[in-house]
């Protein structure tokens, strides 16, 4: 029986499959490396102009913010194209690897401490990334972008984009006023939300320009036509609201946080709307979640690393080390935000 099921998996990889492996993989290493190349143009301009994380701009004239910029769209457009050959379900998790890429690239560079703990974490994100690619189910034939724009109009669907709008809104217009310097899931709340209804309208338009090369022109449709003015609509917002959290809170704390809430969001908009599990038995369902369950637990960990190392630092160490941090005019925001909430909380 074991044999069996290992033959099952391995024949689940089909050759498109495989394609949307390698270029998600890909995708990974170039946003991984983004963040990092952004947070450190955001940090630069915020020395010498109004930060992000206060409502400025002044990081659209900083080159190094630009060349982060031209990285995470260089790995978006190989997720891009991933979403045309695989299912959500098997590329979205694989972003767990650019959290990796993430985190050693802060450690490395912007000094921010990578615990053995996260190291863990880092392996467990690996092994659950690999459980669901093995057990990733086929991608169901779509033969025109209307029937992307049908099941997009389903009642499930369209129940599920309303609540993200209603929530959006609501998170926009009344929490980020008061809670958005303060509490990080305000402005990853958006970006997740928006997030999913965008890789949705992506993979449609993956869809269309695939079936467009193979001689079957999609681009006559206006489902097609709405379907990209969706994706430019939510890119915006997702990289308005993820250069906000960028700028406020520690890069090794935004990464796992949007990570695991703009993935699991993802994957329920796909179950929903293309039924990615129709064609499946229990079983692989159910290692598929495990699979994404290690994944998260990997991302926990990362996130948990960041705040044992924080919080194990004496506070007259921490201080001297936030001087020291402001004698560096490119570390000028260094983690105040964390270190008073800490003692915050410490405090009766």
């Amino acid at each position: 029986m074991a044999s069996h099921s290992w033959k099952d998996a391995y024949r689940g990889m089909s050759s498109d499959n495989i394609k949307g492996l390698v270029l998600a993989l890909s995708s990974s290493l170039f946003i991984g490396a983004s963040f990092i190349v952004k947070k450190k143009g955001l940090k630069k301009a915020g020395a010498s102009g109004v930060r992000a994380g206060v409502g400025g701009y002044s990081y659209l004239y900083e080159p190094l913010w630009w060349v982060g910029l031209i990285t995470m769209i260089v790995g978006e457009i190989a997720n891009f194209v991933a979403y045309a050959f695989a299912p959500a379900i098997l590329v979205t998790p694989l972003g767990a690897l650019s959290i990796i890429i993430s985190a050693v690239l802060a450690h490395i560079i912007l000094r921010e401490k990578l615990h053995i703990f996260g190291i863990l974490g880092c392996v467990l994100c690996v092994v659950g990334s690999t459980t669901i690619v093995l057990h990733a189910p086929q991608e169901r034939p779509i033969e025109s972008v209307t029937e992307v724009w049908d099941l997009a109009t389903e009642p499930a669907f369209v129940l599920y984009a309303a609540l993200v709008l209603i929530a959006v809104f609501v998170i926009i217009f009344h929490y980020i006023p008061m809670y958005g310097q303060t509490h990080i899931m305000c402005y990853i709340g958006v970006c997740s939300l928006v997030g999913s209804l965008s890789v949705m309208s992506v993979k449609a338009i993956g869809i269309a320009l695939k079936l467009t090369l193979s001689g079957m022109n999609q681009l006559v449709y206006p489902q097609t036509w709405a379907f990209t003015l969706i994706v430019v609509l939510c890119i915006i917002t997702q990289m308005n609201y993820l250069n906000k959290a960028l700028d406020t809170f520690n890069t090794a704390v935004v990464s796992p946080i949007y990570y695991v809430m703009f993935t699991s969001l993802t994957i329920l908009a796909s179950v929903i709307m293309f039924k990615d599990w129709d064609g499946q038995n229990p079983s692989q369902i159910i290692t598929e979640l495990c699979g994404f369950v290690t994944i998260l637990s990997g991302t926990f960990l990362l996130h948990k690393t960041k705040d044992m190392v924080d919080g194990q630092i004496p506070l007259s160490v921490r201080s001297a080390k936030h001087m020291d941090d402001e004698k560096d005019a490119t570390d000028d925001e260094s983690i105040p935000l964390t270190l008073r909430r800490q003692e915050t909380m410490r405090s009766p």
